[in-house]
């Protein structure tokens, strides 16, 4: 018996074709730039959740990179996050430890806002 994956179709509402079959939008994540070639935008947001948080942008590449790049930023600085929707959530001020872990690493940066 197959899962009913009804809530995955975009699009498409009926088929009265009995050799229709749905196809699924395939993943469209790029590959991962190498350190040299990202430009990673920090800022600070202090509208979360009333907690001050260090927010990287501009990673481009594959969604499992993001995590470990954010898995290493929260180990090295101490703190916890999360990687969600193309950007990484480093718990707290530490605008200056990203920058130095970032440059290290080859990255490229840019500070957004204050």
């Amino acid at each position: 018996m197959k899962k009913n994956d009804w809530k995955n179709r975009e699009g498409v509402v009926y088929s009265t074709g009995s050799d229709f079959n749905f196809t699924y939008k395939g993943s469209d994540e790029s590959e991962t730039l190498p350190p040299k070639q990202q430009l990673l935008y920090i800022s600070l947001d202090r509208a979360r959740a009333g907690k001050v948080v260090t927010v990287i942008t501009g990673f481009v590449g594959k969604t499992e990179d993001l995590e470990a790049l954010t898995k290493t930023l929260k180990s090295k600085c101490g703190v916890g996050g999360s990687a969600k929707d193309g950007e990484m959530l480093i718990q707290g001020d530490v605008r200056e430890k990203v920058i130095a872990i970032l440059e290290k690493d080859g990255y490229k940066y840019k500070r957004k806002g204050g």
